[in-house]
């Protein structure tokens, strides 16, 4: 299959690379300047420097292609503007035709909840709040045209769980929030699987949750990494880091049975704490 991928130099996209060459795949992967070209031509892609904001080259890219994958995020702080473009220019193009798009949201969209489905109810903190309008366009498309909403994302030594490593000073670390909040949790690779197993056969008008069941506390993960576990508790977090503090302090918890019982999808890497535990590095 031929495959246009945004994002192919990201956590999530890089992973997603990896899996859709190693499938055999043909991978378009667009970037926006040659260094990253130069990365993605090492994996076996073809790279192909571009704006995602052009409308009409993105449309004429994306019909020369069997399925699309979009994992891009903006940089600066253009994310909303980015996927609007992007759903645009696939649904344009895909437009009658059987073309598979897999589109990229996220969890936090259902806000705090300690049994989260994919038809559990949306309250979305100031982060994500552009979100769900654009999944749900997604979704209503009438295309084979899915939404993978991913948990926190873990693996190699990065993610946001980077930041929960990198503030441990000796013996003590400071977690966001109160501590007791859970987090829904997925590692990239199995969330790579993920990817590929929607793409492959996810009906049209489809969300999954990119979670592999297991929700750790805030507290949880900082016991991984240290003897002493200093909560730094809401309004400091939310005061600290604005509308990401709010999304870190979110209460959330998943198991992700959609994805198992109608993909055959089975996440088997090492747990967060597991890979806290072990060492937290890149």
């Amino acid at each position: 299959m031929k495959i246009l991928l945004t994002g192919g130099t990201g956590f999530i996209g890089r992973a997603v690379l990896g899996r859709l060459i190693e499938e055999g795949h043909e991978v378009t992967a667009v970037v926006r300047s040659e260094s990253s070209a130069t990365k993605v031509a090492q994996t076996g892609a073809t790279a192909l420097v571009g704006d995602l904001f052009d409308a009409g080259w993105l449309i004429d890219q994306l019909r020369g292609h069997d399925a699309a994958i979009h994992t891009a995020a903006g940089s600066d702080g253009r994310d909303a503007e980015l996927n609007d473009a992007v759903i645009e220019a696939a649904l344009t193009a895909f437009a009658g035709t059987e073309k598979v798009f897999v589109h990229t949201g996220g969890v936090w969209v259902y806000g705090s909840n300690d049994a989260i489905t994919e038809e559990s109810p949306l309250s979305p903190p100031a982060i994500t709040s552009w979100r769900p309008a654009g999944e749900q366009r997604v979704l209503d498309s009438g295309l084979r045209a899915a939404v993978v909403q991913p948990g926190i994302v873990y693996g190699h030594g990065q993610g946001i769980p980077a930041m929960l490593a990198g503030s441990v000073d000796g013996d003590t670390v400071t977690v966001p929030g109160t501590g007791d909040q859970h987090w829904t949790t997925i590692h990239v690779d199995d969330l790579a699987d993920l990817y590929l197993a929607v793409l492959a056969a996810a009906p049209a008008g489809r969300a999954y949750l990119g979670v592999n069941g297991q929700n750790p506390t805030a507290r949880e993960l900082g016991e991984a990494l240290a003897a002493t576990v200093r909560a730094e508790g809401d309004s400091a977090t939310v005061a600290r880091l604005g509308a990401f503090g709010e999304a870190l302090v979110l209460d959330q918890q998943a198991a992700g049975e959609r994805a198992r019982n109608e993909l055959g999808w089975a996440p088997t890497r090492p747990s967060l704490l597991e890979e806290l535990r072990a060492g937290y590095t890149a």
